[in-house]
């Protein structure tokens, strides 16, 4: 059940975040889908609850994004030169955590909508649209970039690094991985109680 503590909270940081953002087109462009999705978690609550495991993630990513677009995720502090890179790799946890939540909501939907039923099928059809999400994603900010020219830099993040879509793409397929490896006894669970 969607919890006053959950809109608190994602309220509290959507503020944060806004006060003197690093760049405010930057800081919309990535809040944006916190936005969405917060607004989908709370106009499904009632008509389709969604398992407690589920809604801590959606919350968890909200924030990442939320932190990423006050800072924009080049400028994230503390992940500067992190285990030797030359980058600020905030943004991999980002697409990691792109991965990780959307496999447990694929998860679960599959599951609940009984659209695929055995369990083999499910991994292969989670991953696929994980890896299906991430790559529109790519696509949004190539397009972001082509339609705002300079303005969109912060925004794609990739920080002179020729091969950032690929491994973003990469992150979010590990981060779904793990959260199926990790997540899937507890998120069953949960969904039994659901039912």
């Amino acid at each position: 059940m969607l919890s006053l503590a959950w809109g608190a909270t994602f309220i509290g940081v959507f503020l944060w975040s806004a006060i003197e953002p690093y760049d405010t087109f930057t800081w919309f462009l990535e809040v944006a889908p916190a936005l969405i999705g917060a607004a989908l978690v709370f106009a499904t609550r009632k008509r389709f609850p969604l398992t407690p495991l589920l809604y801590s993630l959606i919350l968890a990513h909200c924030i990442v994004l939320m932190i990423g677009g006050h800072y924009t995720y080049a400028e994230v502090p503390f992940f500067d030169g992190l285990f030797g890179a030359e980058r600020n790799n905030y943004d991999k946890v980002g697409h990691f955590f792109q991965g990780f939540v959307p496999a447990i909501l694929a998860r679960e939907l599959l599951i609940r909508l009984q659209v695929v039923s055995g369990p083999h099928w499910r991994t292969l059809f989670v991953l696929s649209v994980t890896l299906a999400f991430s790559a529109f994603y790519e696509l949004i900010e190539w397009w972001v970039a082509l339609l705002s020219g300079e303005d969109a830099t912060a925004f794609l993040g990739t920080q002179g690094y020729e091969w950032d879509t690929q491994s973003d793409m990469g992150f979010a397929l590990f981060g779904a991985i793990c959260a199926l490896l990790l997540l899937a006894k507890w998120h069953d669970k949960q969904l039994a109680k659901l039912r």
